[in-house]
């Protein structure tokens, strides 16, 4: 792995956890201490190189899970390192792979968008490859990532959109949670089970979703009585625009990821 942060921590874990790997199989390039410790603190027995070539050259599967910023430098740094048979496997948002096999010299690569919630092994990962990998290797990383979550397969022209939906979603839901929090408080509920209640209702109406299958304007047509409670609390969300709000806070995110692999 090229970047020990937070995605590192979460899919190491999770690999370990899911009895994939022995953690001493896992070898990492972090330059920052903090991380390392962290790391260390939570995969018993995680390696360290004191390069980024150096962590690259033994490895079937190289990991870079870097800023996009931080991409071409670290892709200068394990270029000349990588074996022919080596797969890089990219968590860096909005990064083409073709500008990655521009930068690598490899068109072995496989594209990933994960998020936050593989921390917790509910995450989503979503991953499209160049045909050069061989299916043994995208098998591999497709039950890697299973460990940390679901997984999704799509075409590359659809990674920005995905980037925009569930690599950024958590962070627009987050921001609902704590709205639903402050709500509850000025409701007179105490902030503590103001909290329990509004992630709670999350988490329960996500797998009502999944569970049933259901769309989702059947679930809110089923609590929507008239003249009814929820059916107040909708009419004020459509007069504030949350619908178009959220909407646009999606295509933001998915232009972004665009912008930030140009």
């Amino acid at each position: 792995m090229i970047g020990g942060g937070q995605m590192a921590l979460a899919l190491g874990e999770g690999f370990c956890r899911a009895g994939l790997l022995n953690a001493n199989k896992i070898i990492v390039y972090e330059p920052q201490s903090a991380a390392r410790e962290r790391l260390a603190g939570r995969v018993t027995g995680i390696c360290f190189a004191s390069s980024a070539a150096e962590a690259v050259q033994a490895a079937r599967i190289v990991f870079l899970a870097v800023k996009p910023q931080q991409c071409p430098v670290a892709c200068q740094q394990i270029a000349s390192a990588l074996s022919p048979t080596s797969v890089v496997v990219s968590i860096v948002a909005g990064v083409s792979t073709a500008n990655l096999a521009a930068l690598l010299g490899t068109r072995n690569i496989i594209r990933v968008m994960p998020n936050t919630p593989c921390l917790v092994g509910k995450g989503v990962s979503v991953v499209c490859h160049t045909p050069q990998v061989p299916i043994v290797d995208v098998d591999r990383v497709l039950a890697l990532l299973g460990s940390v979550g679901f997984v999704h397969t799509v075409e590359e022209s659809l990674m920005d959109a995905v980037t925009g939906l569930s690599g950024s979603g958590p962070g627009f839901l987050a921001l609902m949670v704590e709205a639903f929090v402050e709500g509850g408080v000025r409701a007179g509920l105490p902030p503590h089970l103001a909290l329990a209640l509004a992630v709670e209702t999350l988490v329960g109406t996500g797998a009502l979703l999944e569970q049933t299958g259901e769309q989702p304007a059947q679930i809110r047509e089923r609590v929507s009585s008239p003249g009814g409670t929820t059916l107040a609390g909708l009419s004020v969300l459509e007069q504030y625009g949350v619908r178009t709000a959220l909407i646009e806070a999606v295509i933001a995110a998915a232009n972004r990821a665009r912008e930030l692999g140009q």
